[in-house]
């Protein structure tokens, strides 16, 4: 037979601001009893610093207390909470019905009144926390909504959608202070293969690895996104020439010296094809041609059998860094 207390799957951490101890005693005694964990404090400024550190469910708050009372704090938690719901439940005497509509109007969420009647204040208490735990509940589903129509589910990177967003922003930002702004467009050479070896979980495999390790490359304040089925744009905001073709060079020899760890990709190793593009130059004015330039530039590296990077220069002209074993410098070709 269990032994747990009642109502214990829906306890909550509950903090009892009152400065008689007597009265914080039997709140907590009661909470208690019905499976609550119950933090006392002497006053409405000892609950605001407890509120702060996190964790607590429900606060009643006594009306009268020296240092700050209850309305006072009650103005607080409810400033310092606005992003949740965190219920706080007023104590007054009977008589004190304007300190019940004062605090009413300031955001409290119920009341109660001294001399307790203990089914009253349990039946408020757990009223509130079933409502916490709603709220909190369409909160977190609204979160992760949020997170889905931003983030593409397989590799946890932004989507095609919201890259758009982003690319905007840092082209505008770029245009508007006159910085430069660099695109390399990333293609997984041959995933179909892959997954006609490997099956699809094997091709999922290998976009997450590819989808990992260029996160790892690029800097925190960069844009990395799935483009499409086997392709990723990273938007790279203040990079130059040669800091762009160091950031796809890294990536290059951070995928081949960490390979993807399964039998499979050792007879059929992971490569990619890299195009990168930079403005402002010559032919890239616009952010559309901006786009246009690292496609080019990744499809002359596919064309020439995938596996390096190319970046797009002025008038057409296509720069191939070639990557070699580690410790190798790369060639140009222009």
């Amino acid at each position: 037979m269990s032994s747990d207390p009642p109502h214990s799957s829906k306890a909550g951490v509950i903090v009892v601001a009152d400065d008689d101890r007597l009265t914080r005693e039997l709140l907590a005694g009661m909470l208690r009893s019905r499976g609550h964990e119950v933090e006392v404090v002497p006053d409405g400024q000892a609950a605001v610093e407890r509120v702060a550190r996190g964790g607590v469910h429900l606060v009643l708050l006594d009306v009268l207390m020296p240092r700050l009372g209850g309305l006072e704090a009650c103005r607080l938690l409810k400033g310092m909470t606005s992003g949740a719901f965190l219920p706080v439940v007023l104590v007054t005497v009977k008589t004190d019905s304007q300190s019940r509509v004062e605090g009413l109007k300031i955001g409290a969420d119920d009341y109660v009144c001294k001399p307790f009647d203990e089914n009253e204040l349990m039946a408020r208490v757990e009223a509130m926390l079933r409502i916490k735990r709603l709220h909190d509940h369409v909160a977190d589903a609204r979160q992760r909504l949020e997170q889905l129509s931003i983030h593409d589910d397989l590799t946890g990177l932004y989507n095609y959608r919201h890259l758009q967003v982003r690319l905007g922003e840092e082209y505008k930002r770029a245009e508007r202070h006159r910085e430069s702004l660099a695109c390399m467009a990333i293609d997984i050479d041959r995933l179909q293969l892959q997954n006609e070896v490997g099956g699809r979980t094997h091709g999922d495999r290998v976009l997450r690895h590819v989808a990992d390790t260029v996160r790892r490359t690029i800097r925190d304040g960069d844009v990395l996104a799935r483009f499409g089925g086997d392709e990723f744009l990273a938007v790279l905001p203040g990079l130059h020439f040669s800091g762009a073709v160091a950031v796809a060079e890294r990536f290059f020899r951070d995928l081949r010296e960490r390979p993807l760890a399964s039998e499979l990709a050792r007879t059929h190793p992971v490569t990619v094809s890299v195009g990168v593009a930079l403005f402002p130059s010559r032919d890239v004015r616009t952010r559309d041609s901006l786009l246009r330039s690292a496609d080019l530039a990744l499809g002359m590296a596919k064309r020439e059998g995938g596996g390096r990077v190319c970046v797009y220069q002025q008038e057409g002209q296509i720069y191939t860094p070639l990557v070699g074993s580690p410790g190798e410098g790369s060639e140009g070709r222009g």
